[in-house]
C-alpha cells in the first residue's frame, strides 16, 4: 500500500502540478462503457505500474547515487508512462486532458512521462471518418460532399472533444473543419458522475485532498466547450480585441458552415509553438516567439480579463511571415472572464512577488482567499521557489537546481496545494493552468530566463493597477497626475530591466522588447 500511495502521489503531481487540474474536462467515452468499468481500468493500471516500480526499482537494492540506478529508474519511468498513455487512450475523456497536461509539465515531471504523453497534444484517439460524416450530415441536413469539394479522411489532429479535418470548399477555399465526437454530448452526464466518483475515491485514499472544486469547475466549463458556436464568437472577440497585434492570426470563421457541433474555419499552416527545431529551421528567433506569446497573455490576463485558457502546444502555432514570427491561436472553446476586481488584485500580487514584498503578498493572497498559505500560492503563481522569490525573482534565473528543488518538494506539498485550490478565488483556477502551460512552452524553447518577459508582464501589472486608480478617480487634476505617475513608473521599470539585462548578458533581448513594446499605446 505504501508503494501504491507513493506512486499515486507521483502521478498526482501531473494532475495537480501547480494548478493543472484547474479545468479538466470530462469528454467522450467508448459507447457502452460505464463509470465502474473506467474506474476499474484505472485501478488496475495504477496497480500494475505500482507493482512494477516496487519489484523493478524499489526492491533492486541498488544505490540511488549510481548510474546503474538512474538508468533503471528511467526505464521504469518509461514503462509507467506507456501504461498511463494506454489508460488515457482507452478511457478517453478526462484522461486525455490529464495526459495533455502531463505532456506540458517539463519543469515538474520526469521527462519519460512528459515526452510519452506529449503525443496527446495533437494525436489523441480519433473518431471514425464515418462518424465525422454522420455529424456533418445531421447538422447540415445534406450530404457533406454537396458542400465540400473534398474532405481529408485523416484528421489533422484529435483532442478530447473533437477532431479537425482539412477540406476544400466548392469555391476552392481551403478550410479546417472541427467536428465534435459524435457521442460526447450524450455521455457528458455520465462524465460528470464518473468524475464525481473519482473525487470521492481519491478523498478516501487521501483524506487531506479535497477536490470538490474540480467537479464544480467541470460542470461549469463543459457546456461552454461543447457549444462550438460560442467558440466561434470567442475567436472573433479576441481577434477584435487584439487587432493591433499584426503578428497575431486568428482563423476566420465560416458561419454558414458552422453549428453547435461543427466549426468551419480558415486553414492556416504552422508549427507547434514548442517545436524548437521547426522554429530554428524556419529562421525564427525563439526569444521573439516567446516574447510575443508572453506579451499577448500578459495583455489578456492583466489588461483585458479575457483569457484563452488552453494554450497547450497543439493549440498555439507559429509561422514565418516575411521574416517575422506570426502567432496562430487555435481552439477558442475555453476562456476565463476575469472581473476587474480580480485583475487588480492579481496584478498587485504579481508586483508583490516581483518586489519580494512578503507583507503585500500575504495581504493580496488573503483577498484572493488564501492568506494563511500566501507563500505557497506565490510559488504556484510564479512557478519559482520561495527562496528565489525572497531573493528576487527578477534577479535570479531559473536553473536546474531550482527545477530539482521543485521536483523534490512538490509531491510533499500535495495536500497543501489541494487546500489552496479549494479555497482560492475560482477565477484563479484557469489562470494557474494557463501559467503552467505558458511556462512549459518557455522551457521547451529555452527562453525561461528572458528579461523581456518579466518586463512585459510588469508593465501590464502596472497598467492594471493604475487602471483601478483612474477608474475610481473623478477629479480631472488627479487623473492627470495619475497618468503622469503611471508613465513615470513604467519608464523607471523599463530602465531597471535594461540594467538587469546588462547584468545578465541579455541586453539585446531587453532592448528589443523595450523598443518594440506596444503597451504605451493602450
Amino acid at each position: 500500500m505504501f508503494i501504491s500511495k507513493r506512486l499515486l502521489k507521483g502521478v498526482a503531481v501531473g494532475l495537480i502540478g501547480v494548478g493543472t487540474l484547474a479545468s479538466l474536462r470530462a469528454n467522450e467515452y467508448d459507447l457502452g462503457s460505464i463509470g465502474i468499468v473506467r474506474l476499474g481500468r484505472a485501478a488496475v493500471t495504477v496497480f500494475i505500474i505500482g507493482s512494477h516500480y516496487k519489484t523493478e526499482l524499489y526492491d533492486s537494492n541498488l544505490n540511488p547515487d549510481t548510474q546503474e540506478y538512474l538508468e533503471l529508474k528511467s526505464k521504469v519511468h518509461k514503462y509507467g508512462a506507456e501504461k498511463l498513455l494506454e489508460l488515457c487512450c482507452a478511457n478517453k475523456g478526462v484522461y486525455i486532458k490529464v495526459g495533455q497536461h502531463i505532456g506540458a509539465l517539463d519543469y515538474l515531471l520526469p521527462s519519460e512521462y512528459v515526452h510519452t504523453m506529449r503525443v496527446l497534444h495533437s494525436a489523441a484517439p480519433q473518431s471514425s471518418f464515418k462518424d465525422v460524416l454522420t455529424v456533418l450530415k445531421e447538422d447540415f441536413k445534406r450530404d457533406p460532399y454537396e458542400i465540400f469539394e473534398s474532405i481529408n479522411p485523416k484528421p489533422l489532429g484529435a483532442a478530447s472533444l473533437a477532431q479537425v479535418h482539412k477540406a476544400v470548399l466548392k469555391n476552392g477555399d481551403v478550410v479546417a473543419i472541427k467536428v465534435q465526437h459524435r457521442a460526447v454530448k450524450t455521455n457528458s452526464y455520465v462524465d460528470i458522475k464518473t468524475m464525481s466518483a473519482l473525487v470521492k475515491i481519491t478523498s478516501l485514499v487521501f483524506p487531506d485532498f479535497k477536490f470538490d472544486w474540480l467537479v464544480d469547475e467541470t460542470k461549469k466549463n463543459l457546456p461552454r466547450e461543447l457549444d462550438f458556436s460560442q467558440e466561434g464568437k470567442n475567436a472573433e472577440k479576441v481577434q477584435k480585441i487584439f487587432s493591433h497585434y499584426h503578428w497575431l492570426k486568428i482563423p476566420k470563421i465560416y458561419w454558414n458552415l458552422s453549428s453547435s457541433r461543427v466549426l468551419t474555419m480558415e486553414f492556416i499552416e504552422g508549427g507547434q509553438i514548442n517545436d524548437l527545431k521547426y522554429i530554428q529551421d524556419n529562421n525564427l528567433n525563439p526569444y521573439e516567439v516567446s516574447s510575443k506569446l508572453g506579451r499577448l497573455y500578459s495583455h489578456m490576463i492583466f489588461i483585458v480579463g479575457f483569457v484563452h485558457s488552453d494554450p497547450h502546444p497543439g493549440n498555439v502555432l507559429v509561422t514565418n511571415n516575411n521574416n517575422e514570427a506570426e502567432i496562430i491561436l487555435l481552439d477558442h472553446g475555453l476562456y476565463a472572464n476575469l472581473s476587474d476586481e480580480f485583475r487588480w488584485e492579481y496584478s498587485k500580487l504579481w508586483l508583490a512577488i516581483l518586489n519580494g514584498d512578503k507583507a503585500a503578498m500575504q495581504r493580496h493572497c488573503a483577498k484572493l482567499g488564501v492568506g494563511d498559505m500566501y507563500g505557497l500560492l506565490a510559488c504556484m503563481v510564479s512557478g519559482r521557489s520561495w527562496n528565489t522569490i525572497m531573493s528576487g525573482v527578477r534577479k535570479t534565473k531559473y536553473d536546474s537546481v531550482e527545477k530539482q528543488e521543485f521536483q523534490r518538494e512538490i509531491p510533499n506539498l500535495l495536500p497543501q496545494i489541494s487546500h489552496v485550490l479549494e479555497k482560492v478565488n475560482r477565477q484563479m483556477l484557469l489562470i494557474l493552468k494557463t501559467n503552467d502551460l505558458m511556462r512549459c512552452i518557455e522551457y521547451s524553447l529555452h527562453t525561461e530566463s528572458r528579461m523581456s518577459g518579466m518586463m512585459e508582464m510588469s508593465k501590464c501589472c502596472i497598467l492594471s493597477v493604475y487602471g483601478e486608480k483612474l477608474k475610481s478617480c473623478t477629479n480631472t487634476w488627479e487623473k492627470w497626475k495619475l497618468s503622469v505617475s503611471k508613465q513615470w513608473t513604467l519608464f523607471k521599470w523599463s530602465l531597471y530591466y535594461l540594467y538587469l539585462g546588462v547584468l545578465n548578458f541579455n541586453i539585446i533581448d531587453s532592448v528589443d522588447s523595450f523598443m518594440k513594446n506596444e503597451f504605451y499605446a493602450l
